[in-house]
């Protein structure tokens, strides 16, 4: 049997290993020609209108008055948001193809325009941090459902109805 503290030093020793052989990984994936994009693209005007739907459900019912669903309505701003400037960054490298990348090295990727010059690949750079609206929206997302789970528990535990 082996005990806790091994256990503990096996994963870290395994997970440090796993950190320090890793291959850089590419951050951006293009989708096939044509079918793959606009499925792709398609999915995030879907996703917009979904996110607007429980948005106006939300405040219609005034259940974002509440704790927990007020933050599942910020989570759905934020993920509307991500799939907008996403839907964005599509269009222009995959679809318009007004923007190229290119890999200069293991740290260094080129950003070219074929119209709008620098203004545009600074827009386009800007776009691929979507992860910046993402991540709250995660976040937000997991914090709604932490304290409707919380609630629940409470009223349960209260013998509320």
């Amino acid at each position: 049997m082996i005990s806790k503290d091994k256990l503990k030093l096996i994963v870290t020793a395994c997970f440090i290993t796993l950190l320090a052989t890793s291959s850089p990984a590419i951050a951006t994936q293009p989708h096939g020609d044509p079918e793959g994009v606009v499925i792709h693209q398609f999915s995030h005007v879907f996703f917009i209108f979904s996110m607007g739907i429980l948005i106006y459900w939300l405040r219609n019912r005034e259940l974002d008055r509440q704790p927990g669903w007020r933050e599942i309505k910020y989570s759905a701003f934020f993920l509307i948001l991500w799939s907008a400037v996403a839907f964005v960054a599509h269009l222009l490298d995959e679809q318009l193809a007004w923007v190229i990348t290119s890999r200069v090295d293991s740290f260094t990727m080129l950003v070219e325009t074929t119209r709008g010059g620098p203004v545009l690949a600074w827009f386009y750079y800007i776009a691929k941090l979507d992860h910046l609206l993402c991540v709250p929206g995660l976040f937000f997302l997991y914090r709604g459902l932490a304290r409707l789970s919380d609630f629940e528990e409470k009223k349960v535990e209260g013998g509320g109805a």
